[in-house]
């Protein structure tokens, strides 16, 4: 019987080695795609299209993407149409990152679906695990908000500033605060 590899076990949700070097020539890859995003001309539009489709080709339509953009590996993400990316967001892609269409992001929104394990052991061995985070249509994640491993975000919900949402938002719900909580409903 073969045994996964690293990268194999963080697809599937399992626990995996973060230096595995087939995972560090991923992440090196899109960095580099990254790099040259964020360093080309801005009136070079088809050319800056190009670069997103390499880093995220499982996107069914490119994202409007401001600069600078930082993302882990670029191909666990996954959105729909009309989805804009302020300036200075991070995309933490260990598991997918699934955006639905009409999502904007402000800037500096932290997305992260990797974290670590509370023993320091396995930590310092390098093991991490990831859930996927899931975004619905019509959101909109304000400035600087982050949002953790496993959460699902319903449609039309709103993020508010600086929130850290750690558990799962309700369809048209504003939410805020440190851990997000929900203040009211949208109509």
């Amino acid at each position: 019987m073969k045994m996964k590899t690293q990268k194999e076990r963080m697809l599937a949700g399992e626990e995996y080695c973060g230096w595995d070097e087939e995972l560090i020539g991923d992440r090196t890859r899109s960095k580099i795609v990254v790099q040259r995003y964020n360093q080309l001309a801005v009136e070079k539009t088809e050319e800056g299209k190009a670069l997103l489709k390499e880093l995220m080709p499982n996107c069914g339509q490119v994202p409007h993407v401001e600069r600078p953009f930082a993302v882990e590996f670029g191909y666990n993400i996954k959105c729909d149409e009309n989805v804009f990316i302020n300036h200075g967001c991070n995309f933490l892609d260990c598991a997918e990152i699934r955006i639905g269409k009409n999502v904007l992001f402000a800037p500096g929104v932290t997305i992260s679906a990797v974290t670590h394990p509370l023993n320091a052991l396995q930590r310092d061995a390098g093991i991490e695990y990831a859930e996927p985070v899931i975004i619905g249509d019509s959101v909109w994640v304000g400035a600087h908000a982050v949002i953790a491993q496993g959460v699902t975000i319903g449609d039309g919900a709103v993020i508010a500033a600086g929130a850290v949402v750690t558990k799962d938002v309700p369809a048209y719900t504003l939410v805020g605060g440190t851990p997000a909580k929900v203040i009211k409903e949208i109509e």
